[in-house]
């Protein structure tokens, strides 16, 4: 056993007993890891809202072996989600967003596998849902493709995965999701499953992979483009969880997403 230090956010809670919870926490030191937390389910429990949902803060634990629940000693809230709030119309939409983001850092991690570039898109993304000026749908595709990226599971958006024919302007393309990557006109076939994909969605879906998610925040797509772009990246990441998002069900984007 060690006592550890560690800058974390809440992604799940899940009840223990009549006074306590087991908290998943993702750390920037140690990645995904839970931790029983004694009495947080109390009114005026020793972690205040340190451990709310999506919170950010500075944690102590204490490590036990593997097979062994870890045990939270210390939490102190340094940040906290705030999707709802003056001058945000849409805040259930985020607050969404925002679970939709501890799904998949829960799903498509793995447990003390520390991954600091993931931390810092995470928390990143979610200051973005704090910020009125972000746009949400934007948001979340750049972060499922860059979470796909940082895990090394990105569909390859360079060109045809069959012939390696570059992606042409004028194009139709399917996302050929078994094998991670676009299959063009003269290469499909119907026993290569997948949705089709238009060139200029390959394009929004190469700039919101390489840019960072302040610039992401303010990309402005149409229902359309939203909906195109969505579609791909929750394929890539649904064929690696094995299974749609729960959480997927409640994000709807308009026009002003």
């Amino acid at each position: 056993m060690s006592l550890e230090k560690a800058n974390a956010i809440v992604i799940r809670q899940a009840d223990f007993s009549e006074s306590s919870r087991v908290i998943t926490f993702f750390s920037r030191e140690f990645g995904k890891f839970s931790a029983l937390a004694k009495g947080a389910k109390r009114l005026k429990g020793p972690f205040d809202a340190a451990l709310d949902l999506l919170s950010e803060g500075r944690i102590v634990f204490i490590r036990r072996p593997a097979g062994v629940l870890n045990l939270l000693t210390e939490a102190r809230l340094t940040t906290r989600f705030q999707p709802q709030q003056p001058g945000i119309s849409d805040g259930l939409l985020r607050m969404y967003a925002g679970c939709y983001v501890a799904e998949l850092l829960n799903g498509l991690t793995e447990d003390f596998d520390a991954a600091p570039e993931i931390f810092d898109l995470a928390t990143a993304l979610l200051l973005g849902l704090s910020t009125p000026e972000c746009h949400v749908s934007a948001l979340i595709i750049h972060f499922e493709l860059s979470l796909l990226q940082l895990t090394g599971v990105l569909p390859d958006l360079s060109g045809c995965a069959v012939c390696g024919g570059s992606v042409e302007p004028s194009g139709r393309y399917v996302h050929w999701v078994s094998q991670g990557g676009l299959l063009c006109q003269n290469c499909r076939r119907e026993e290569y499953s997948g949705s089709s994909v238009s060139t200029g969605a390959v394009e929004i879906l190469r700039r919101l992979t390489g840019g960072t998610t302040d610039l992401a925040g303010r990309v402005r797509l149409t229902p359309a483009q939203a909906e195109e772009c969505h579609r791909l990246a929750v394929s890539a990441v649904s064929h690696i969880l094995g299974r749609r998002p729960q959480t997927l069900r409640y994000l709807q984007f308009s026009s002003h997403h």
